[in-house]
């Protein structure tokens, strides 16, 4: 098959690492593939050193995440003509712009096709359509993706919870369009930590050996909540003197993460890492994973520490319960509540075997559920469904 991917920007998370896994390893079986990505926006971390040298990556730097006519209509041109050029069977978007701009050039490009037109499928990494924009704006883009369902053979959500939102509340496409794909991933580097690793990462942080980390990783930016992250630090650090916190990431909303650190008095227990790729290591030296987002689909960062043997602790929100589906291997509370949260971890830091027991418990469910050959062979099963004798 020839398979056209198309996602708005390859910045850190987890939909690059898919789109970018998904593109070189169905190459890796014999099809034809490529990847349209655009340009990053101001601040965020790029994860193109992911692809491989040579890798099918072709860049439009009209696609980008900010409304813009005049962008928007450069990217729906250049799009429509890469895909006029390779004549895909397959057109797969991911994200929101990118499903929006991609969609549409397909659904020009194939028209006068017939039958040898691309079947069209779009992946709801999460959405946009709760906790983003103005009433009034989030209406529009209701509106807006289920007029572009109609014109999609199949859209995937990456958790069950994310198809209920999408089908069931907003009313996004009918209900046999969808298919559950969770995200996969790579997961050998944080598999193989183990006890010396730890003792290893903390003398290269230069962590105290019986500190109590916590740690969150993501973009600094609203949806990600850290101001809801450091609150439930502060009431960790007060119950507890050896508690430190690690905040990898970086964005538009530094400063103002720096500033609140420092107006609850816990600045010199906040490290800020910025973008990091040794997340091996970040994960090796932490007791507990927090994730306080006010929204997420399927949240790699967790999957990660998860992997890392690493329990999580975090707000009770979209797809995250697929993650932390029981207490064994980590614990919910609603989002908001950093008493809840800071108990919770609390509760984790006080009882060392029940931390290991979690971590443990928590690796063996992540590795089971999110390895990258079970993403690959479940996309590569849906593309030749679609394409295969209707």
């Amino acid at each position: 098959m020839r398979i056209l991917r198309v996602i708005t920007r390859l910045n850190i998370g987890g939909p690059s690492i898919q789109a970018i896994a998904l593109t070189t390893r169905l190459a890796d079986r014999g099809h034809e593939t490529t990847l349209i990505h655009g340009r990053l926006d101001r601040g965020e971390g790029d994860m193109t050193y992911l692809a491989p040298p040579g890798a099918p990556l072709t860049y439009v730097k009209a696609l980008c995440r900010p409304i813009s006519l005049i962008d928007d209509a450069r990217a729906y041109f250049a799009l429509l003509r890469a895909m006029r050029a390779f004549k895909p069977h397959i057109v797969h978007t991911h994200m929101a712009k990118a499903g929006l701009v991609g969609r549409l050039a397909a659904m020009t490009a194939n028209l006068g096709r017939g039958a040898k037109r691309a079947r069209i499928v779009h992946t709801y990494h999460g959405h946009v359509l709760d906790g983003y924009f103005s009433p009034l704006k989030t209406s529009l883009f209701i509106s807006l993706e289920r007029l572009l369902a109609r014109g999609t053979d199949a859209i995937v959500a990456i958790s069950p919870a994310i198809r209920a939102e999408l089908c069931g509340e907003y009313r996004i496409g009918h209900d046999r369009q969808y298919h559950v794909v969770p995200l996969g991933f790579d997961l050998s580097r944080f598999q193989a930590i183990n006890d010396e690793a730890r003792a290893a990462a903390r003398r290269a942080l230069d962590i105290p050996a019986d500190a109590h980390v916590i740690s969150t990783v993501g973009r600094l930016t609203a949806i990600k909540q850290h101001g809801l992250f450091l609150e439930t630090f502060a009431r960790v650090a007060a119950a507890d003197d050896r508690a430190l916190a690690l905040v990898a990431g970086d964005g538009e909303l530094r400063a103002e993460v720096e500033a609140t650190a420092r107006t609850l008095g816990i600045a010199d227990r906040v490290r800020m890492l910025g973008w990091r790729r040794d997340l091996d290591v970040i994960n090796a030296a932490t007791d507990v994973f927090l994730l306080t987002s006010r929204n997420e689909g399927t949240p790699v960062a967790l999957i990660e520490a998860m992997a890392s043997a690493v329990p999580g602790v975090s707000t009770d929100v979209g797809g995250v319960k697929d993650v932390i589906h029981d207490p064994s291997v980590g614990r919910l509370a609603p989002f908001g509540d950093a008493g809840a949260l800071a108990n919770a971890i609390l509760d984790l830091l006080g009882d060392a075997a029940e931390r290991q027991a979690a971590g443990a418990a928590a690796r063996a469910h992540v590795l089971a559920r999110y390895g990258v050959d079970r993403l690959v062979n479940d996309i590569d099963a849906l593309y030749r469904r679609l394409t295969g004798p209707e």
